[in-house]
């Protein structure tokens, strides 16, 4: 039921439709002229490939998979690939668009990508899903690479599985090209402190917002929908810092206790059940109904559509915090910012990850790597920054921080395609 709860939840919002919507929002208060709209509104490519992969019993199963370059006027183009049974070309649309504007409003040099396999990988066995990426990143060979496209690891992908792709990659070429992928171990070229970089952008920028809005972090109550790596950390980091972590939840359903839960305890438990479900004696809920406990700070870091114009009014949270991509409508939006809750868009919480993916493709194209510290002080520079700038803009224009962070990604976008221009 829970597991069906969530794609039903999903299918109320198409992510492009909602990706677009964003888009045309912020593009109307720019004034972005109609050439700049139609070159930024599609995606530059989109490849769509049907592969087959021998499976352990020798039967032969064909899986389809995508990758989407929305943009690359600023750089190569950057993002994630997930493994999800309910995986669609306009989900990798939304997400490679919004993978742009991530990069743009922290000011990295990325454009945006993303990617995806039709999958449940938790049906493969280790061997099945080795041979499912390699056959992939095969396909889609055509177009990644350190200096043209740059996947990371996402939904139900791990820097074993970024591992693999680089292996193939560098197999095609004949020589070891660390650079193109992010989020690999660190003993093949990967960077101190990615694992923890979503959740711990997604704590600096609400450090910023909570000081704005004078609430004390420690004694916050703080509500996580999602357990997975983003979730799972954040609740660790937000409760090193003295806040009280009342709900979490995961694919399975979710908890609450009101007097606190010990992150630490409820990750072994999910390690040892498969589920946060049944951890002590916490009072058993929904996966949405994890979004409308009592708590001051709310972080969505599960997948999109997950706050409507149907739970939006019950939300009872000052602060909101997207750990996930999308996981808001602009429905919402409107409901919450009328409210007066004030939410730090995704594509600025969780920034955090493609910021040290990026300082990891910096420290593979140099070869040199850069220590732990070196990585989070960079890391709080970058968030800090574009925090800031965002939370000007909002003030200066009167308008939400989604709204905010849209224009200054924008714009900086289309700034970078005018001074390109067109080709031939």
């Amino acid at each position: 039921m829970a597991v069906q709860s969530v794609v039903q939840t999903r299918g109320q919002r198409n992510p492009w439709e909602m990706a677009q919507a964003q888009f045309d929002a912020a593009a109307d208060r720019l004034k972005l002229n109609d050439d700049l709209r139609a070159i930024l509104r599609e995606p530059k490519r989109e490849l769509i490939v049907h592969f087959p992969v021998r499976m352990d019993n020798g039967a032969i199963r064909t899986f389809t998979g995508y990758r989407v370059q929305h943009n690359t006027n600023r750089g190569p183009a950057k993002g994630g690939i997930r493994y999800d049974a309910h995986v669609t070309l306009d989900e990798v649309k939304a997400l490679a668009m919004w993978m742009t504007w991530k990069c743009a409003v922290v000011n990295i040099p990325f454009g945006g990508g993303k990617g995806g396999v039709i999958c449940n990988p938790k049906e493969l066995s280790a061997a099945e899903l080795e041979r499912m990426t390699r056959r992939y990143a095969t396909e889609i060979a055509v177009i990644i690479g350190p200096h043209s496209d740059i996947p990371a690891p996402d939904v139900n992908t791990t820097p074993q599985v970024m591992a693999w792709i680089m292996d193939t990659y560098s197999m095609h070429q004949g020589y070891t090209v660390p650079g193109v992928v992010t989020g690999k171990p660190l003993a093949i070229g990967g960077s101190e402190g990615r694992m923890e970089a979503t959740a711990t952008g997604v704590l600096a920028t609400v450090e910023m917002a909570a000081a704005d809005m004078k609430l004390p972090l420690k004694g916050a109550r703080v509500a996580i929908q999602g357990f997975g790596n983003a979730g799972a950390i954040a609740a660790r980091l937000f409760h090193a810092k003295g806040c009280v972590i009342v709900a979490v939840s995961d694919t399975q359903g979710g908890i609450y206790d009101k007097n606190g839960l010990d992150p630490a305890r409820v990750l072994r438990h999910k390690q040892e059940h498969g589920t946060v479900v049944g951890y002590g004696n916490a009072e058993k809920v929904s996966i949405e109904g994890v979004l409308e406990v009592p708590c001051d700070i709310l972080i969505p870091a599960a997948t999109e559509n997950q706050l409507t114009s149907e739970n939006a009014p019950k939300i009872q949270a000052r602060l909101i915090a997207e750990a996930a991509n999308g996981p808001t409508t602009p429905e919402a939006d409107q409901i919450l910012f009328k409210r007066g809750v004030r939410v730090i868009p995704d594509i600025l919480a969780n920034a955090g990850g493609v910021t040290v993916s990026y300082f990891e493709w910096v420290q593979d194209l140099q070869n040199y790597f850069w220590a732990p510290s070196e990585v989070g002080t960079k890391l709080n520079q970058v968030m800090t920054q574009a925090y800031s700038e965002v939370a000007k803009l909002a003030h200066d224009k009167r308008c939400d921080m989604r709204t905010a962070a849209y224009m200054l990604a924008i714009g900086r976008v289309a700034e970078a395609t005018q001074l390109r221009g067109l080709y031939p």
